[in-house]
């Protein structure tokens, strides 16, 4: 089998419990938090895979469904922007040396679906983005490059979990810091 597009026991094990306990707070109240957004980043074999989780008002402005010509405008650059996070300037960037590519973007946000307008109740939309890259020089991956900050300024913190081969870590971002150690 094709060792880089498998994941390790060992891993799905550590992506498990985070998203256990990313559950876990969002039960308790906790994981909508406006200002704040949610990274769960893993590092297995020559892939490296983020995983975000986000309030809809620290990327828009607002919760809901678009009303306005303007809102429906903003809401769909900012899906575009976020399934293109390689696009100049990238959302994420790796080492260079690692020499890494977007091979997978899914971006989920029902609230801002078609036609969700009238069905869309929940005053505290979030949205799911799933990202995998293929990194042709994993040894080489060390850092990682978050540009949330500047693409979204209404976001304050970012709270990241890593995990990777040599085990976890969780680290928070704050205005101007950016860079993330990738655990290898």
């Amino acid at each position: 089998m094709d060792r880089t597009h498998c994941i390790r026991p060992a891993m799905v094990l550590a992506l498990a419990v985070a998203c256990t306990c990313g559950s876990a707070a969002r039960a308790a109240g906790k994981a909508h938090e406006h200002g704040a957004l949610r990274l769960d980043v893993a590092v297995d074999g020559h892939t490296l895979t983020i995983a975000m989780q986000a309030p809809l008002d620290n990327l828009l402005g607002f919760e809901r469904a678009p009303r306005t010509e303007a809102e429906r405008k903003a809401a769909a650059d900012m899906l575009a922007r976020l399934r293109s996070p390689d696009r100049a300037p990238p959302l994420f960037a790796a080492d260079a040396a690692a020499q890494c590519s977007l091979s997978r973007a899914e971006v989920s946000a029902p609230v801002l679906e078609p036609g969700a307008g009238a069905a869309a109740k929940d005053e505290h939309a979030d949205l799911d983005a799933d990202y995998e890259f293929s990194c042709a020089r994993p040894g080489e991956l060390r850092n990682l490059d978050v540009g949330l900050f500047e693409a979204y300024r209404r976001i304050q913190r970012i709270d990241v979990q890593v995990a990777g081969p040599t085990g976890q870590a969780k680290v928070t971002l704050k205005r101007p810091a950016r860079s993330v150690r990738l655990l290898r």
